[in-house]
């Protein structure tokens, strides 16, 4: 898979990682980051997956961070949408909740005063006259992804080690993540890491969104996106992207550019106001996805 880096990157992540179902409670504890370990060293691509987690700050530094939390800015060219959000996240049960700051089209996003939360049954927008982004997908997508590697140690996933593969003249580790059946409400999505030989970082990944389709067949070839991690930063002990750069994917090629996220205003240790997630009057549920 030889190819330059394309330019320019107009676009982010569209990928079903909603409402997951939540590891056991995140207290810092030594048999905690023990048990994810023991999961992830019984299998070939666990072990690479366990490496990564080390070099991004360790399952320790994981799981004694109460919450994460950022500003989370996304745009996608073939939806014509972008919005910001400041989100936190208890990081033990998975609970959202996000302050929406701007919302329009790719090229306008205008300034907007609405609320979105994943409660850990509902997800909720307010005031309900937003009908996107949809809340039941968004309000864990943006964690889901700023929480790769770390969130890839979680009860409930499969690691497969792939051949090598090479972008941009680097040969890269490739280990490839699913989720046993009825993990969330995208369990056909996969993840493929592109994992640095040298750095031991996440590069790059690969992956499909399944969220409202149902799991794929055995044989089906889902569309893929490929997304580049970068412009790391290091807060409160753990290493993650500020930047995100997505392209169309197909038959071992960059298609053409399809989305892009920024973080900013990093933390894993602000602390977490569950009064945040009750809805407010006025507010929509949204459904869970018919899949």
């Amino acid at each position: 898979m030889r190819r330059p880096l394309l330019a320019l990157a107009l676009a982010t992540l569209l990928i079903a990682c909603e409402p997951s179902a939540a590891p056991p409670a995140a207290d810092a504890s030594p048999s905690q980051a023990d048990e994810a370990r023991a999961r992830l060293q019984a299998t070939e691509g666990g072990q690479l997956v366990l490496r990564t987690i080390e070099a991004h700050g360790g399952l320790e530094a994981w799981y004694a961070a109460p919450t994460s939390s950022y500003t989370w800015e996304y745009g996608n060219v073939d939806g014509d949408i972008r919005f910001k959000s400041y989100l936190v996240a208890d990081n033990a049960s998975r609970r959202v909740y996000h302050d929406l700051m701007t919302l329009g089209t790719y090229d306008d996003p205008q300034p907007v005063d609405a609320r979105f939360a994943w409660d850990g049954t509902d997800a909720w927008m307010s005031p309900d006259s937003i009908s996107n982004p949809n809340p039941r997908f968004w309000a864990t997508t943006g964690y889901y992804f700023q929480s790769i590697p770390f969130i890839l140690a979680d009860p409930g996933l499969t690691y497969e080690r792939l051949p090598d593969d090479e972008v941009n003249g680097v040969t890269y580790e490739l280990v490839k993540v699913g989720f046993d059946e009825g993990v969330g409400d995208s369990s056909g999505d996969t993840y493929i890491l592109y994992v640095n030989p040298e750095t031991s970082l996440v590069d790059v990944i690969r992956y499909t969104v399944t969220y409202g389709r149902g799991r794929p067949a055995p044989d089906a070839q889902p569309s893929e996106t490929l997304m580049y991690y970068e412009d790391y930063v290091t807060v409160d002990g753990l290493t993650t992207p500020t930047r995100f750069r997505g392209f169309h994917y197909a038959d071992g090629e960059i298609i053409r550019p399809k989305n892009d996220a920024w973080a900013d205003s990093i933390s894993f240790s602000r602390p977490f106001d569950a009064d945040m997630l009750s809805m407010p009057e006025g507010a929509r549920i949204a459904a869970a996805p018919a899949n």
